[in-house]
């Protein structure tokens, strides 16, 4: 092929593909600061998408676990408020046995602390009936065990057992009926141990809850800063430079300048063929 010709012009080819390309490379440019995004799309890398998708899913899913260990956590310390109140109801009742148990006392009075006692007995069973946070109760008879998801799989959970605190049940209060009353000299008496036994039990359960409760916590905890390094890994992956991408939209947008005027000279170089003809 002859090195002048008007229907091949071959320096306007390869003018017109480095302008293409300039132009290619500038679109990506700007579509990495638009989108602050090297890898947008599987297109970009079809390898690194994938791997920033999986970890995607596996943050979202943290999002569950963490509402999962907050509903668990407050449903536990709803029942550390409640089984913390019946504690307190349980040393005045405590108070009111001992003092009933004093061989001096007339009928009048012994009433009254029977009539006191009887009004926090039955505060214990309606702290129990109100111990409820989502439609859960852990300190009813056969009461709710929180089982919180542990992990963004669902195969793993952190249970916490319930602890039945109502009167007369299975659980800490089972020697204190729903009719238990200080009335004469021996119930009062034997009263005392009960409560004494009662007040150890219920102490036992409150440290279990305590223990479930500090376990979701720690957990919650755990999660939310694993959920901030896989997001923080999911950037390193996918997130442009935008200082590097800054400096080369300058670059590029220099060189398509520059392709511009290449491709206008080299489209003028056939029309100095015409000087040959005059």
């Amino acid at each position: 092929m002859g090195l002048n010709s008007v229907n091949t012009n071959t320096s306007a080819m390869a003018a017109l593909q480095n302008l293409a390309a300039t132009q290619r490379d500038l679109a990506t440019t700007q579509s990495r600061i638009n989108t602050g995004l090297k890898v947008a799309s599987a297109k970009d890398n079809g390898a690194i998408w994938a791997i920033a998708q999986n970890q995607r899913a596996t943050s979202q899913s943290l999002d569950a676990v963490k509402d999962s260990l907050q509903r668990g956590a407050s449903t536990v310390d709803v029942a550390l408020s409640a089984g913390e109140s019946i504690s307190d109801l349980l040393l005045q009742m405590k108070s009111k046995a001992l003092a009933a148990s004093d061989k001096t006392l007339d009928a009048n009075s012994r009433t009254a602390l029977n009539e006191d006692f009887k009004s926090l007995r039955d505060q214990i069973q309606k702290a129990v009936d109100n111990a409820e946070f989502n439609g859960a109760n852990m300190l009813k008879n056969a009461g709710d065990t929180v089982e919180a998801l542990a992990n963004a799989d669902g195969t793993a959970h952190i249970t916490v057992g319930a602890q039945d605190l109502s009167l007369g049940g299975a659980g800490a209060l089972s020697t204190i009926t729903v009719g238990a009353q200080i009335d004469t000299l021996t119930n009062a008496t034997n009263m005392i141990a009960t409560v004494n036994a009662a007040i150890t039990n219920v102490s036992t359960a409150l440290s279990k809850l305590g223990t479930g409760s500090k376990a979701l916590s720690s957990h919650l905890d755990f999660v939310g800063k694993l959920q901030d390094t896989i997001d923080a890994g999911v950037g390193n992956l996918v997130d442009a430079d935008l200082a590097k991408e800054s400096a080369k939209l300058q670059a590029l947008q220099t060189k398509q300048q520059l392709g511009i005027q290449a491709l206008s000279i080299a489209n003028q170089s056939s029309s100095i063929l015409l000087g040959l003809f005059r």
